[in-house]
């Protein structure tokens, strides 16, 4: 497998890299939620109050009008986000105003990245990212041959580019999608768009085992919804876990129903909890590496 590239940048991000700290003391709860769902200000709570509630990793999803991954929830959640007014550089105002001590990853599409600024290409994106406190990106529709633009601009300014491994993913392709990936893995539990499940894949075992050899936690998502579903991911293996579409149906329940932000935020901080600890109860539930080997 191609080498991790946690060191590759000026900066050094091997040494004391955030995103690296997130997974180096048990299993890592990254949620997602859509920057500006249902308005600048409630979503600033929202997302401090997964902090709060034991995120590691926060993915902040930058709207943009044609989602392709994402299932109706998160499409809908994009859609609120985009009508109260959210544009790219309210993003970053977002990113700056947000008081919360873990590192934030953005999750967007590349024709933002791409269109961003004075100047066509990645750079200025990631200029500005870095200036505001964005830690990396996961970017759903950047396929790994088309990646070096973005790989470049992110290595120049110590951020990391987060790679989506599917179930379907072939050697070939998964060899690309490691060669520029840094900070963790993105395992996608299951086919399709995102979205809240009842149940969690029985290829997440082998998903897992497929990156074996890949130097670089491996944090799964779609589809995980409780805690019970966290500890099952996690002692299969995974590194972390990743949950959008579990939070963001509280976000619209709360929104729907005209509920107070602080209730919202409360909601959402007792369901991170629950996440975190069921990702915690997951990793106390491996069985242990026989003596004399390693895990």
């Amino acid at each position: 497998m191609a080498e991790d590239r946690r060191g590759d940048a000026g900066d050094d991000r091997s040494a004391g890299d955030p995103v690296a700290d997130a997974f180096a003391d048990g299993p890592a709860f990254v949620p997602y939620l859509a920057v500006g769902d249902p308005d600048y200000e409630s979503s600033l709570a929202y997302v401090e109050a997964l902090a709060e509630g034991g995120a590691d990793v926060i993915e902040l999803g930058l709207p943009f009008s044609e989602p392709i991954a994402e299932g109706p929830t998160i499409q809908n959640a994009v859609a609120r986000a985009l009508e109260a007014g959210m544009t790219p550089t309210r993003f970053f105002e977002f990113v700056e105003e947000l008081d919360v001590d873990v590192p934030l990853v953005c999750m967007t599409y590349y024709n933002l990245i791409y269109q961003y600024g004075n100047e066509q290409g990645p750079r200025p994106f990631v200029e500005k990212a870095a200036s505001a406190g964005i830690s990396g990106f996961v970017v759903p529709d950047l396929p790994a041959e088309e990646a070096g633009p973005l790989r470049e601009a992110c290595d120049e300014f110590g951020l990391h580019l987060i790679s989506i491994v599917a179930p379907t993913t072939d050697e070939g392709r998964l060899e690309k999608l490691v060669e520029v990936s840094s900070g963790y893995v993105y395992v996608q539990a299951r086919l399709g768009v995102t979205g809240a499940s009842s149940s969690v894949s029985d290829r997440t075992g082998e998903s897992l085992a497929r990156l074996s050899d890949v130097d670089l936690p491996k944090a799964v998502g779609f589809g995980i919804s409780s805690g019970e579903q966290a500890a099952t991911i996690v002692e299969a293996g995974a590194d972390g876990i990743i949950v959008g579409s579990a939070l963001v149906d509280i976000v619209a329940e709360g929104h729907e129903g005209g509920e107070p932000t602080e209730a919202v935020a409360d909601r959402l901080e007792a369901t991170a909890r629950e996440l975190k600890r069921g990702a915690l109860d997951g990793y106390g539930r491996r069985t242990p590496a026989p003596e004399g080997t390693s895990d």
